[in-house]
């Protein structure tokens, strides 16, 4: 039968660091499980012009992007969700009264405020773009500002409480821990990506598969019909069908195997 797998990036198909280390064994088993006639997808909270050409590279079949809220597949958008002016430019003010640190994420742009509080989370992730080459001089100054989802840094000094509150209407609140946390507009989600490409195929959810690392592949585990957590995700092994080896110890290319993504795909 063929299958389709679903893969987070960071901490499952390389490391979560400025390096971007990435096993041989995984480049391996993506191209195995292709010649073999299975789909393979990325399916990422990054947008889509935080998927690198390392990870394009694998030869991937589709990419749902933004946590669901832009949708590729055979190389063509089938759909693309944004927010309306106003409701970002009342996002960025909720987070300068309530003192968090953003970082507003969009298909083709990622934009930092000044004027909101400055928190390392935050001035990390700029520095890594910069050595990455990416454009990380976008502001919510801009004329053209907007934003599919954000992340924000938070911290005691924050007032998380009403910063929840001004978004519950409009926004999925996802923590990431240590004063991190990821915001998607409500009807999105890792898991409403993965139900499009399913319905796209016409496949049905017993024949698709997710692995992933941390707390936010959870809504992807849903859409699932066999869940897999990373050996280096501990926070999500508890919810997880199967749990395979970690990143550095060849946990991609484990768990393909286990599921017989190297076997010929057949018809149903």
């Amino acid at each position: 039968m063929r299958k389709i797998m679903f893969f987070d990036i960071d901490g499952t198909l390389m490391e979560d660091s400025s390096s971007h280390f990435m096993p041989e064994s995984t480049v391996s088993a993506l191209r195995r499980a292709r010649e073999a006639g299975h789909l393979l997808y990325v399916n990422t909270g990054r947008p889509l012009c935080n998927v690198d050409a390392d990870v394009r590279s694998l030869g991937f079949d589709g990419y749902l992007c933004g946590c669901g809220t832009y949708i590729e597949c055979d190389g063509r958008e089938l759909l693309y969700h944004t927010n309306p002016p106003a409701l970002c430019r009342e996002t960025v003010e909720l987070i300068r009264r309530t003192g968090c640190s953003p970082l507003f994420e969009r298909r083709d742009a990622f934009f930092f405020d000044t004027q909101a509080r400055q928190l390392s989370m935050i001035t990390g992730l700029r520095q890594t773009f910069r050595m990455q080459e990416k454009n990380i001089w976008r502001s919510t100054e801009d004329p053209d500002f907007g934003f599919d989802k954000f992340v924000i840094a938070y911290d005691a000094r924050s007032d998380l409480e009403a910063f929840r509150a001004g978004i519950r209407d409009s926004f999925a609140f996802i923590d990431r821990g240590e004063g991190f946390a990821e915001m998607v507009p409500l009807g999105y989600s890792k898991k409403t990506g993965m139900d499009f490409v399913l319905q796209y195929y016409g496949m049905d959810r017993r024949s698709a598969y997710a692995i992933g690392d941390s707390l936010n592949d959870l809504p992807m585990f849903e859409g699932a019909g066999t869940s897999i957590a990373m050996g280096n995700g501990d926070k999500l092994i508890p919810y997880a069908d199967y749990v395979t080896e970690d990143l550095w110890h060849d946990g991609v290319s484990h768990a393909m195997a286990h599921f017989g993504f190297f076997e010929p795909a057949r018809a149903e």
